[in-house]
């Protein structure tokens, strides 16, 4: 139960119950799909009101780790292909339309040592393995992105043994179903390259042809790092687009 009685320096209360609700998200205490407990029920578990509840909700819920579902309640986010879409795609369209690629079609999928940027990148120590999917995404039915991932062996350890075909194409989801890894937020860095000779040969590019280069660390609610993926994409017809708020 929270303290009413506190000095005026201290945080909101709101800012309490919500930090205290991302807390049971981030240790597993509500796993993604689980049902909140109801407004009432939380303010009288933490000692306020109601609306001081709906205020903490409405905060995570801005911040995509919540999800209210008319007449059922406030659900922990849990990944979707919808939400791949609009929370962590960000090519579309030069009209704006905004698709998932249709298909992914895997090239590799192999257990090795991380090279030093990926072990920055993971927190890894130097002589840590990750795995490694290469793999080529289509969009409107041509190759669109040469796409390199890479995660931490010991945290996926059965990845690299899975046939081919069971590399789905939205991966956050399998993390999040078969290991238990979710993806909260993702921080992303692009610059303009010359396609090199294996990019170019996975979409049928001449070397040389401009690409736009992604680096994602993808991390958990906790800020650790799950995800290491370079995604060399073709803009032709396409643009990167990101809402800044």
């Amino acid at each position: 139960m929270l303290d009413p009685f506190r000095a005026p320096q201290r945080r909101p209360l709101y800012a309490e119950v919500r930090d205290a609700v991302e807390a049971r998200i981030s240790t597993g205490a509500w796993a993604p799909g689980d049902m909140l407990p109801s407004e009432q029920a939380l303010g009288i578990e933490f000692g306020v009101s109601q609306g001081t509840v709906r205020k903490a909700l409405d905060e995570l819920t801005a911040r995509n780790l919540l999800v209210r579902r008319q007449g059922k309640g406030t659900f922990v986010s849990a990944h979707t292909p919808e939400r791949a879409l609009f929370h962590f795609f960000h090519i579309a369209a030069d009209d704006g339309t905004r698709t998932l690629p249709a298909l992914s079609r895997v090239l590799s999928c192999r257990r090795r040592r991380a090279t030093p940027a990926e072990a920055i990148a993971l927190a890894l120590d130097k002589s840590a393995r990750v795995i490694e999917i290469r793999r080529v995404r289509e969009m409107d039915g041509t190759p669109a992105i040469a796409e390199t991932v890479c995660v931490e062996a010991d945290r996926f350890a059965d990845l690299d043994k899975r046939a081919i075909e069971e590399v789905p194409n939205e991966l956050y989801q399998m993390y999040e179903e078969r290991y238990g890894i979710t993806v909260h937020r993702a921080v992303e860095r692009l610059r303009a390259i010359a396609a090199a000779p294996d990019d170019a040969e996975a979409l049928d590019i001449k070397p040389g042809t401009p690409l736009l280069e992604i680096e994602r660390i993808a991390e958990t609610l906790n800020g650790r790092p799950v995800e290491r993926r370079v995604s060399r994409c073709l803009t032709d017809g396409r643009h990167y687009i990101a809402t800044i708020v």
